[in-house]
Parts: structure tokens; C-alpha cells; sequence
């Protein structure tokens, strides 16, 4: 457990923690170096202790490090000391996708979209250095304050899974590749089944996957349907729900073969959500479904009876995800690909049954050539053009109307001998005033003669007005959400508050309500919570100097208290509540010390003093001077009768003197004479 205030590597000061996992805890600092903040990933004490996993995690961190790209969170650096295993990464202020989509419950296509591209951007980048993800969720998805979408925790997971599954393998096992799942063979088409079950979770508001553990969970991705996430979002347009299939396919050979593939299809689904343009492969040899093996569960479950790491009993799984060691992949490899027994024998079957369909056509052919058959061609017929069949048979083919104008595509279609009719209009950003949106009858489709096209033409792009939602109060990511739905622009502004929550819409202009044409921009202001200063540094100053740096600085002065001190003078600051240089919210109190200088110690003279043995002697005048002749204290005329005389002195400041007595003596004649007698004394510490 790192405190906070505490220094990492002499450079990362710790400001507060931000998260937890099963394997790390997350915390804010500042990088006294650069001046930045910085998240700096620490591993819980159970792992460090693991030699093998610490390597592993130094060595996948120091590749990731290597991944520049606007849509990862970058590595800084990687570190350990003093048994504390560290990576700095980038501070990225906002929140998760994960915690976006259960405050939205469910996102609209066009933003399921946007953020899809932004992650398959990064997740392509780190596909491009050899680097597998491994596990893609919405809890590794950050969404920051500007609209940023950032994938973190690269290269982690594999070292995470070659070791076991933590405590929060509920959250990854939703989003498992069913290889994965199966510790079969990883690459880049399990960050693409992960990616799609994220859509899915986007579009619907749920995963796709549920049970009480992670072995029923696991099991599920393996061997049952995944319900359509139209089911759960009617309005969810063809093009993203067949991408979100195609994604999620149990057999990688089904799914994109490269994230820039399933790039290409995201953005055409932003430009054209409703054209049924994807492309999944039904291949015989690629059943939907493919049950996993009797032997395959009880291994699954066997392994959740294990010990985890800590050595603690548990139902956790060690093993779900595939540590993709070279080794095991070889395995993996051997273990005789993805189809159960009963597939394999039924392709076997099938394929026996088409090599006897293929040699009774070639005998067929050749008899029917040989005139065995009686279907010899008559040297007197002539071969009909295939042209000439179609005319005959009445068939047109449709052609792509889109984006021609009007009377240009009914004189073509009546070329053709088809007719057209102008069923609607309609605004469109795509197409100009007076050209075809869309038609009834698609690109290639085959009609009769006289056949009746109904298309729909583009009225231009309008001017219609739509109402401001209010969005003072909401989060600027979801604000920004409502105001795209709205089809409004908007720009962002900030400001500190002191009330209003880090994140949150102060206000907004326009208004909420107000009606606008569509794409007016609108300005939110947004809250930066209080403002983060500086606290400066008031030692070797004076009270009123201290006073005026605080206040310069947004801080509030606070108590001042005051002791002695034996290097700092007297008058100056010695101590303060806050440390120098540390970062803290404008309107912070700050108290501090002043010196009153080295502490003064006082010392005390205790005398008992007798007469002589001379009895001539009637009285005596007493003083005490200090080491520079500076009387301390006097006692004239001390009659004869005082003594044995007692001196007393308290709060002398030195701590020895001199002791001057000058003794009156009278002889029988009442003659007066004197003799003064010097004393070096030793003074004690007043306690």
C-alpha cells in the first residue's frame, strides 16, 4: 500500500488513489520532472511476490511502451523498487465506457459507432506492432472529457493470464473469445469478437452473456446463439447489427480478418446505417454453432476447482484465457481444430456424398457428348446468346438509381422498358435537391418488363428547426450525446466551481427548449471542479510575507503558531500545514509556524553565606555581578545580626557570576575598617 503524499522512483509524487482491480491499484500523481499528472499502476503485494509473473509483466509493459497512437492510453515507464512494481501511464480525466453506458443505459448507433472507430483505431495500431490486447472490455475503455476515446492496459493481460485469473475475471469473461475461453490458439480475430461483444453491450445496454459464474458464462460463448441486439434495440439499423454478428462469430475464420477490414464496414455504417452491405461467410464447413466437448467442460470446470494464485481455495478459474505461450499454441494447434466430432463426421459424409454427385455428371456429360444418352447437339442447331434468353424470358436488371437526378433515371428506366414513380421526398446532408435517395427495388435484382420502380428524391438538406434539450446538470459526455441526437453542433468551454461537480454542465447557450435550425451550435460550459494551485513555499519568510503568498496564490492563511527554534530567526516561518509545491484546490486553508528565535534558558543563584571568624565584624555590603562586571544583584548594609544570609536570584541569563562582599568591621575604639573578599560562583538551569 503506497500513502499518500508518498514519491515513486523520486519522481512520481502520489496525490490520490483512482481505482482498483483484482491485480494492481490505480493512483493520480504528479511527475515533479515534466510538471504533469500522470496514473501510476501499482501491482498488489500477492503478485510482486511472484518472480515469473513480475518478469512477464516487465517485459509485456516495456513492449507496450512502445504503442503511440491518439487512442491508447501510452505507457510512460516501468519500474520497481523496494519490492514495489510500478507503470506510469497517461492520466486520462474521464470516466469508463463501462460506467457511460449504465448512466445512458443504451447508445444510439451513430454513437456506438463513433466510439467503435476510435477503439478499433487503437486496437488496429497495436495489432500492426505484434500486439494482442487480449482483454478488450468497456472497463478498459476511457472516455475523456473531450470526446477522446482511449484503450488502456495494453500488453497487461497477457501477462495477467499466463499466471491466473483475478478477482475481477467477472468483468473479462463477458467479453472472452470462445478461443479464449477454450485456451485454444489467440490472435488478432479475439480482440475483434471482444470488440463486437462491446458493441453489443453498447446498442442493448447488456452483454449478450450472463450466468452466476464464469464457467457458465465461458461455456455460453462456446456453444449457445447469441440473441440478435435488434431483439433488445428495434431501431438499430441492418448494417451495424450484421457488423456486430459478423464480429461476434464463434469461428474466427468467420469473423473480419483484420481490424482495418472491420474499420472499412464502421465507417460506411456512419455514412449508410440501413444498406444490407456486410458480408458473413456461410461456408458448410462453419456451423453457427460449434458444442463444445464433454471433455473440454469438465477441463473448464475442473480448472475453476483449483487453487488461485494466492493459494487460497476458490471457485476462480486459473486458466480461461490463453496465455499464448509459443508452446501451447503448438498445442493447440494439435488438438484437431475448432469442429466437435460429430461436425468432423458429418463433413466427411457430406463430402463423400458430393464426389459421387461430381462423377455421375462427368459420366452424364460424357454420354450425353458420345450420344449415349440421346442428347447429342444436332449439327443443325444454333446456340441461343445468352442476351437473347434473358430478352425472352422478360427478366431486367435492376440498376443503381441513387444519386442520379429524376428525369435522367425515367428515361433510362423506360429504355429499359420499366417505369418509375416518385413515391416520397425527403432531406438528405448526401444527396442534392431533385436526386434519387433510395428505390424499392435494389442494384441487380431481376424484374419483369413494365415493372413499376418507386423511388424516394432528396428535397436538399432543409432548414428545419429542432428544440434545445437541456443539458445543464448532465455530464458533458452524455450532454454532448443529447445534442448530436438533436442533430446540433456544440462547442465546449470550461470553468473552476467551488460547487458543481468535476464534469458536469455548468450552463449552456442557447438555452434548453429554445428552437433552432439543425446543426446550430450550441456552447456548454463545463465544470473543472475547484481550481487545482500551487502551494508555495513560506519558510524563511515572515508572517506577513506568508500571509501575502497564500493569499496571491487562491490559498486561505490559517492558524499561525509560534515556537523557538534554534537555526530559523525569530520572526520567520519555520513549518507549514501543506507541503511546498503540492497541488491542491484554490480555497485550501494553509497554516504555518513562526520562530521566536533559540529558545532563552534562565538560570537561578542559590547562596548561604556565614560571617568570618573575625567577631569585629558588624555588617557587610553584598553583589552579585555578571562575567562583563554588570551588577545582577545587590545587598547593602547587611547587619551582623542577618547572617547566616541567604541569596536567592531567579531568571539570571548566564550561567555564572561573581559574588563581591565588603566586610565593616568596628575595633573597641569605634573605628570603622573594610575588607572585600571575590567569589567566582556557578548559576543552575531554572527547571
Amino acid at each position: 500500500m503506497i500513502e499518500i503524499g508518498a514519491f515513486v522512483a523520486d519522481r512520481y509524487e502520489i496525490l490520490e488513489k483512482i481505482g482498483a482491480g483484482g491485480m494492481s491499484d490505480v493512483y493520480k500523481a504528479k511527475d515533479q520532472v515534466l510538471g504533469r499528472f500522470v496514473a501510476v499502476k501499482v501491482l498488489k503485494q500477492e503478485f510482486a511476490e511472484d518472480v515469473n509473473f513480475v518478469t512477464k509483466f516487465h517485459t509485456e509493459a516495456q513492449s507496450a511502451a512502445g504503442l503511440q497512437h491518439p487512442n491508447i492510453v501510452n505507457i510512460y515507464d516501468v519500474g520497481s523498487e523496494e519490492h514495489v512494481h510500478f507503470i506510469v501511464m497517461e492520466y486520462v480525466e474521464g470516466i469508463t465506457l463501462k460506467t457511460y453506458i449504465e448512466k445512458k443505459g443504451q447508445l444510439n448507433y451513430k454513437e456506438a459507432i463513433s466510439i467503435a472507430i476510435q477503439v478499433a483505431r487503437g486496437i488496429e495500431a497495436a495489432h500492426n506492432n505484434q500486439i494482442i490486447h487480449r482483454d478488450i472490455k468497456p472497463q478498459n475503455i476511457m472516455i475523456s472529457h473531450e470526446g477522446k476515446v482511449k484503450v488502456t492496459d495494453f500488453g497487461i493481460a497477457r501477462a495477467a493470464t499466463s499466471n491466473t485469473i483475478h478477482s475481477d475475471v467477472m468483468g473479462s469473461v463477458h467479453y472472452t473469445s470462445p478461443e479464449q475461453a477454450r485456451n485454444g490458439f489467440v490472435d488478432g480475430k479475439s480482440d475483434i469478437y471482444s470488440l463486437g461483444i462491446v458493441m453489443y453491450e453498447m446498442v442493448t445496454g447488456r452483454v449478450p452473456y450472463d450466468g452466476d459464474t464464469t464457467v457458465s458464462i465461458a461455456i455460453q460463448h462456446l456453444q449457445e446463439e447469441m440473441v440478435a441486439p435488434s431483439a433488445y434495440a428495434p431501431q438499430l439499423p441492418i448494417s451495424l447489427e450484421k457488423i456486430i454478428l459478423k464480429c461476434t462469430q464463434k469461428s474466427q475464420d468467420r469473423r473480419y480478418g483484420f481490424m482495418a477490414d472491420l474499420l472499412v464496414d464502421l465507417k460506411r455504417a456512419l455514412m449508410d446505417p440501413d444498406s444490407d452491405f456486410v458480408v458473413i461467410d456461410n461456408a458448410i464447413n462453419q456451423a453457427k454453432t460449434t458444442v463444445i466437448r464433454e471433455d473440454e467442460v469438465r477441463g473448464i470446470k475442473e480448472q475453476s476447482q483449483r487453487k488461485n494464485y494466492a493459494g487460497t481455495e476458490g471457485p476462480v478459474s486459473r486458466k480461461i484465457y490463453d496465455d499464448d505461450d509459443d508452446l501451447d499454441d503448438e498445442e493447440d494447434e494439435d488438438e484437431g481444430g475448432f469442429l466437435n466430432p460429430k461436425m468432423e463426421k458429418a463433413v466427411t459424409i457430406l463430402g463423400i456424398v458430393t464426389a459421387v454427385i461430381i462423377i455421375i455428371i462427368i459420366i452424364y456429360l460424357i454420354g450425353s457428348i458420345a450420344g449415349l444418352f440421346g442428347g447429342g447437339k444436332d449439327d443443325s442447331e444454333e446456340e441461343v446468346p445468352d442476351d437473347q434468353i434473358e430478352e425472352e424470358s422478360g427478366q431486367i436488371e435492376m440498376v443503381d438509381l441513387r444519386g442520379k437526378n429524376f428525369d435522367d433515371a425515367k428515361r433510362q428506366l423506360e429504355d429499359m422498358g420499366l417505369k418509375i414513380y416518385q413515391a416520397d421526398t425527403a432531406e438528405s446532408e448526401e444527396y442534392e435537391e431533385g436526386e434519387i435517395i433510395s428505390q424499392n427495388i435494389q442494384e441487380g435484382d431481376m424484374v419483369d418488363e413494365g415493372t413499376t420502380v418507386r423511388v424516394v428524391v432528396s428535397s436538399g438538406k432543409g432548414e428545419s428547426e429542432v428544440s434545445v434539450p437541456k443539458v445543464v446538470g448532465y455530464t458533458d459526455t452524455a450532454a454532448i450525446g443529447m445534442l448530436t441526437d438533436a442533430k446540433l453542433d456544440y462547442t465546449r468551454e470550461y470553468e473552476s466551481s467551488d460547487t458543481i461537480p468535476e464534469g458536469t454542465v455548468i450552463r449552456q447557450s442557447p438555452e434548453g427548449g429554445q428552437m433552432v435550425a439543425e446543426g446550430t451550435k450550441v456552447t456548454i460550459v463545463v465544470s473543472q471542479g475547484k481550481k487545482s494551485v500551487t502551494v508555495p513555499d513560506l519558510r524563511k519568510k515572515t508572517e506577513a510575507q506568508a500571509r501575502q503568498l497564500l493569499e496571491d496564490a487562491g490559498l486561505n492563511p490559517g492558524t499561525v503558531n509560534s515556537e523557538y527554534d534554534d537555526e530559523v530567526p525569530e520572526g520567520q516561518v519555520i513549518s507549514q500545514s501543506e507541503v511546498a509545491g503540492k497541488t491542491v484546490y484554490s480555497g485550501t486553508t494553509v497554516s504555518f509556524t513562526v520562530s521566536l528565535g533559540p529558545k532563552e534558558v534562565f538560570y537561578r543563584c542559590w547562596l548561604n553565606i556565614k560571617l568570618p571568624a573575625d567577631d569585629t565584624v558588624v555588617a557587610a555590603n553584598i553583589q552579585l555581578v555578571d562575567p562583563n562586571g554588570n551588577v545582577l544583584e545587590s545587598w547593602p548594609n547587611v547587619s551582623a545580626a542577618s547572617f547566616p544570609f541567604q541569596i536567592d536570584v531567579m531568571n539570571l541569563t548566564c550561567d555564572k557570576g561573581t559574588l563581591i562582599i565588603e566586610w565593616l568591621m568596628e575595633d573597641e575604639e569605634g573605628n570603622v575598617t573594610s575588607s572585600t573578599q571575590k567569589k567566582t560562583v556557578s548559576f543552575d538551569k531554572q527547571n
